[in-house]
């Protein structure tokens, strides 16, 4: 159980934070940057919660709850980056995130995806307010894997690539659950390439 009775502790005033293992590292640090680009990404999903709630969208509350289970998975992403694996680990002696939680993700895709017409074009980050606003959770989601992707790939021997494998089904559940506020897809925005857009009137 985590009791926090002290909101400062002055431990960051030199820019330096410590790892959940101890160490003390820059803040700077390709580590610290992953799980903060992770905690920044599930601030936009608070965000897009929020405005769920605050709709009519019959899905909104089955949207909501998957979307708070994905909030407490990304704390558990940010537990696993801020301690670094070591030599001869035993499994299960630290929270790391997990080959199910990946497969609970491709599920809920899949279940999603199925309320869905087939797309012709790519959609625009656009429509109702809900749609947008997982949007914009979906790209800083992207965000986050590309910071974690890099902390794999000079540190792949202390850095579990589920995480990275984790962040990227979410993206991908975010663009799928966009489409489901925007009305199952039929208040998708989409893409017409530069040949196809009428030019605007003079």
């Amino acid at each position: 159980m985590v009791k926090l009775t002290k909101i400062y502790t002055r431990v960051g005033d030199k820019g330096e934070t410590m790892l959940g293992s101890g160490a003390m590292v820059e803040k700077f640090s390709m580590r610290v940057t992953a799980y903060g680009e992770v905690d920044e990404a599930n601030a936009t999903i608070g965000l897009a919660i929020a405005i769920l709630h605050e709709s009519e969208h019959p899905d909104r509350d089955a949207l909501a709850t998957e979307l708070t289970i994905i909030q407490n998975d990304l704390f558990d992403v940010g537990a696993d980056l801020c301690v670094p694996i070591e030599q001869g680990e035993d499994a299960g002696s630290r929270l790391r995130v997990t080959e199910q939680m990946v497969a609970s993700t491709e599920a809920a895709i899949d279940r999603w995806n199925a309320k869905l017409e087939p797309l012709t074009s790519f959609v625009l980050p656009a429509g109702t307010k809900a749609s947008a606003a997982i949007h914009v959770a979906r790209t800083v989601m992207r965000r986050a894997e590309r910071a974690v992707t890099q902390l794999l790939s000079v540190e792949p021997e202390t850095t579990n690539r589920q995480t990275q494998i984790y962040l990227n089904r979410v993206s991908d559940y975010l663009f799928v659950v966009a489409r489901i506020a925007n009305n199952s897809g039929t208040n998708d925005v989409l893409w017409k390439p530069g040949g196809e857009r009428r030019e605007a009137p003079e």
